[in-house]
């Protein structure tokens, strides 16, 4: 959408939105590209590899889509899709794309509850998963009187209360028309973590895979450049991993690499890297961190990647640097929400890459920091992320929750319900989620700033920064940290760390404790649970 070889701020002032009136998904990632160009490659987890072209999606998307409106899925139904990274899920969102269903993504690590209160919401007439899920299905199925229509991947001549995938698709025709939808028909509905309360779904457009396009070229180095393999480890549950890799890469035309973990491997991922020659990328924070602790990647694989794009949490320094060493590339680093997808971007070849910063908007996007009346606060001023709520990459709605739909915004603004400020050229910085404040002794401090600085710490592999109750300080800056394998807890440690950020940071942002954790709490995508480490905090607080 964005010409080469204009500048920046030559492309902000220029770029328009494509405003089609009538727009659909489906035809868009798959249906406009040529059948037999190469679209997927799966390696399972013995290493073998099959390949799929657009035609063999697109017919077994037809035969889907077929198969579920001969069992009454109607254009509006929500479409629940239960499964990991595959040809079977994309199928799954092509097939509810192509109908003018809503798929709804599900997360195959959910349990019994997450799982019945989705499909409960969403009064889900369809789901479709796998042998491995069915359990968690079967345990509340009597509780989802919409759900109807039950698809099961594997399940050969096992039950009767719900439908084998191979029989089904076999059966149906490959041929289906795609129904002409409007770019504002609501096409997925995906449900936010939230903090307070239960998630919310996040309803949103076909107009929003447009609003993802000028973003991820750009993030990803004017993307796309010939024929470059796409390869993300974030789950297809997600928006981010299917709308700022999956989807873009099929809008184009490029082909994906798809691989189930059943837990991130670093060093498989490299190998992944190097055998199947990936050329750009989508790798959360997260999986980059365990990355970095792979001894000299660079000296045992032979990989070639252009360009490499995360968000979800700040980079900080450290892991910019060791990113150049290792990929010879700058990370780009994003922002966005489930609610408005890819709002800021870095770009290290359109633009310098400041630290500390989650980028500028892209073309086409505005960005504030305003107040929480809407107001636009000046550059340096500390207040919430917002987006333009006109823009077409943002949700059409909460589902079926006016209320929450009503505070999200401030006139015309999409509040995040981040804090941070801007710069004068339009740099924005996360400091913190609005809940996750700490105020000690008069002082507002935000975790991530202490957080980047414990990462540069050699024995530290991952740590998440939190507030405690403290009578004198109202609270105390606590640290969970991770240590490297080959480290050994000690008191003498703690102390070091604490002084690490005293002496590098501010003397009132050290952590006054510093506790020591195997394994950090981490949400669905791979973000800090703070609330659980304030629940692990009292925890050891009534046990002392």
């Amino acid at each position: 959408m964005i010409p080469r070889g204009l500048s920046y701020d030559d492309a902000m002032k220029q770029f328009r939105w494509p405003t089609p009136p009538r727009f659909n998904i489906g035809r868009a990632v798959c249906e406009r590209h040529a059948p037999d160009s190469l679209a997927m490659i799966v390696e399972n987890a013995d290493g073998s590899v099959r390949n799929w072209t657009f035609g063999q999606l697109l017919a077994a998307s037809s035969r889907l889509a077929n198969a579920l409106g001969a069992r009454g899925v109607n254009r509006g139904d929500r479409v629940g899709v239960f499964l990991s990274q595959g040809a079977e899920l994309t199928i799954c969102h092509l097939a509810g794309y192509r109908m003018g269903a809503v798929v709804l993504p599900l997360f195959t690590l959910f349990g019994e509850e997450a799982i019945e209160y989705r499909l409960s919401n969403a009064e889900a007439s369809a789901i479709i998963t796998d042998m491995s899920q069915l359990p968690k299905l079967l345990a509340v199925r009597d509780r989802l009187p919409h759900l109807r229509t039950v698809i099961v991947i594997g399940a050969g001549a096992h039950g009767s209360a719900f439908l084998d995938w191979d029989r089904l698709l076999a059966a149906a025709s490959d041929s289906f028309a795609t129904v002409d939808t409007a770019a504002e028909d609501p096409a997925l509905l995906i449900y936010t973590s939230g903090t307070t309360g239960q998630p919310k779904g996040a309803l949103h457009a076909h107009r929003m895979m447009l609003g993802c396009i000028p973003a991820v070229e750009q993030w990803l180095g004017h993307w796309p450049r010939g024929n470059e393999v796409m390869w993300t480890p974030a789950e297809w549950a997600w928006i981010a991993g299917l709308y700022d890799a999956l989807f873009p890469a099929w809008y184009y035309g490029t082909p994906v690499l798809a691989h189930r973990f059943a837990k991130f491997d670093p060093e498989r991922a490299f190998a992944m890297l190097a055998k199947h020659r990936v050329g750009v990328s989508f790798i959360p924070p997260t999986a980059l961190k365990m990355m970095r602790q792979v001894h000299k990647p660079q000296d045992r694989w032979s990989y070639d990647i252009r360009a490499i794009s995360t968000g979800g949490e700040a980079m900080g320094e450290e892991l910019l640097s060791w990113g150049r060493e290792t990929f010879g590339t700058t990370i780009s680093e994003g922002y966005g929400q489930t609610e408005m997808n890819l709002m800021l971007l870095n770009s290290p070849d359109w633009f310098e890459v400041r630290p500390g910063s989650c980028g500028r908007a892209c073309p086409g996007r505005r960005i504030a920091i305003v107040d929480e009346h809407g107001n636009v606060l000046p550059p340096g001023e500390e207040g919430q992320i917002a987006g333009w709520r006109h823009d077409p990459i943002v949700m059409l709605e909460y589902w079926r929750n006016p209320e929450a739909t009503a505070r999200k915004y401030a006139g015309d603004w999409l509040l995040t319900g981040d804090i941070g400020t801007i710069d004068p050229d339009g740099y924005v910085f996360f400091k913190s989620r609005d809940d996750d404040v700490i105020t000690s002794g008069g002082y507002r401090i935000g975790p991530g700033e202490i957080e980047e600085c414990l990462m540069k710490h050699p024995a530290v592999a991952m740590v998440g920064v939190v507030g405690v109750p403290d009578r004198l300080r109202t609270e105390i800056v606590k640290a969970f940290v991770q240590l490297r394998p080959e480290i050994a807890p000690t008191e003498a440690l703690k102390a070091d760390l604490a002084g690490f950020v005293k002496t590098r940071l501010a003397a009132h942002e050290y952590p006054r404790e510093v506790e020591f954790v195997t394994e950090l709490p981490l949400t669905t995508t791979g973000k800090i649970l703070r609330r659980e480490l304030r629940r692990l905090h009292a925890d050891s607080a009534t046990a002392r």
